[in-house]
């Protein structure tokens, strides 16, 4: 079968929050595609410090200036929100060798659910190999400032989301606490 020239980038993750590693992936992979849309996942099964809407607009902050750049959302199965694109590829990003054997098996189910399923793998700056947003919000719970691994913008936000407002405030995605 006779593959259309790929044009269109497509970034899935969860970007809870999104980190520089995060946007260090999108300015490389820009660089190779010239549209490339950064894709956050709606996934129920998970506890976001952030609501989707949230990170969507912390990502539009972090890419504000960048032509051919644009950030939405999506729930269910990749490889049905790739149809909405021309001839896409999905970036991803391998820090370590755990990453890789997530990823090959991702790649390979998708390749089962559509078998035109591309996928372009790139590695981090070495500054950001050991970065997760998960060990982001680890060292912001336990108080440390995170200032080095976000843009400030997320910075500010992690830590106003995870400041206590009283005794017993909990704070919920999208809400205030309560």
């Amino acid at each position: 079968m006779k593959r259309a020239v790929a044009r269109h980038l497509l970034y899935p993750g969860s970007f809870d929050p999104p980190t520089l590693g995060h946007l260090d992936l999108i300015r490389r992979g820009h660089a190779l595609f010239p549209s490339l849309t950064v894709a956050v996942l709606r996934n129920g099964g998970k506890n976001p410090l952030f609501s989707v809407e949230e990170r969507v607009g912390l990502l539009r902050g972090m890419t504000r200036g960048m032509r051919g750049v644009d950030v939405a959302s999506f729930d269910g199965l990749l490889v049905d929100y790739l149809k909405r694109f021309r001839a896409p590829v999905v970036l991803r990003g391998l820090r370590v060798v755990s990453d890789f054997e997530y990823e090959f098996q991702m790649a390979l189910m998708n390749r089962k659910l559509d078998p035109d399923f591309e996928v372009l793998y790139l590695m981090p700056d070495e500054r950001f190999s050991y970065l997760s947003s998960s060990l982001v919000r680890e060292v912001a719970r336990l108080g440390g400032s995170v200032s080095r691994f976000v843009p400030a913008e997320v910075a500010r936000r992690v830590h106003e989301a995870l400041r206590p407002r009283g005794a017993g405030a909990k704070r919920v995605a999208g809400k205030a606490p309560v």
